[in-house]
């Protein structure tokens, strides 16, 4: 049995390229690991590389180059009209809340032909036909919240707040430490020690780590220090 791993779009089959033909319903026309039986009588098991939805005109590559060109099968299905067109976009709201596959067109409105469904068509009012036809509904939209690598491609800002450890994170980062508060962003704040690499003199007798900053930027500065030389 031959593989088909690939799909052409309509636009891009070329007639003469076409070697078969598959009709399928919608259900098998959306779902992977269907095996079928060509036209021409070709077994072939449809594996695509990529999940993707097939539509009337597409075209199915197998792996020995052969294109299989879909034909969408008649459905059972239900027509449905309203003479009021609010009647018929309040039905299809109702629809696409409860995930119903439906196929819009200018004129009605297309669904499958379900008793459950035909009950929700005559709560809204409108007029509904069994009909045979391919079905062609709108591809569902699906909604997701957004992450740092959801693959949207927009930038997502996610504000942190932390209060452990007297951390606050922002463009500005303020450290409490044993009484010294150390301010890290553009400038950053600490006591001076013995070993602190500055150059200068400290006297712990005479000063108060409180009163000490250090602020270091593109350049080293020493403020808030009265260094008698």
């Amino acid at each position: 049995m031959l593989r088909a791993t690939s799909v052409l779009r309509k636009a891009a089959v070329r007639p003469e390229r076409v070697a078969d033909t598959l009709g399928l319903a919608h259900r098998d026309r959306n779902r992977d690991g269907v095996t079928a039986t060509t036209a021409g009588g070709l077994d072939i098991a449809i594996a695509l590389d990529r999940p993707a939805a097939l539509n009337d005109g597409d075209a199915l590559k197998l792996e020995d180059g052969r294109l299989v060109q879909i034909r969408a099968l008649p459905e059972s299905l239900l027509e449905v009209r309203a003479e009021n067109p609010l009647r018929l976009t309040r039905l299809a709201w109702h629809l696409g809340g409860h995930h119903v596959p439906a196929e819009m067109t200018a004129e009605a409105l297309y669904v499958p032909n379900d008793p459950a469904l035909a009950e929700l068509v005559r709560g809204q009012g409108c007029a509904m036909t069994p009909v045979e036809r391919p079905f062609q509904p709108e591809p569902e939209v699906h909604h997701h919240a957004h992450g740092d690598a959801c693959g949207c491609g927009h930038d997502h800002h996610h504000d942190h707040e932390h209060h452990h450890h007297g951390h606050e994170h922002g463009h500005e980062h303020h450290h409490a430490h044993h009484g010294q508060e150390q301010a890290h962003g553009h400038e950053h704040h600490h006591a001076h020690g013995d070993a602190c690499g500055c150059g200068h003199d400290h006297d712990h007798h005479g000063h108060s780590h409180h009163d000490h900053g250090h602020g270091h930027g593109t350049a080293h500065g020493h403020k808030g220090h009265s260094h008698d030389h």
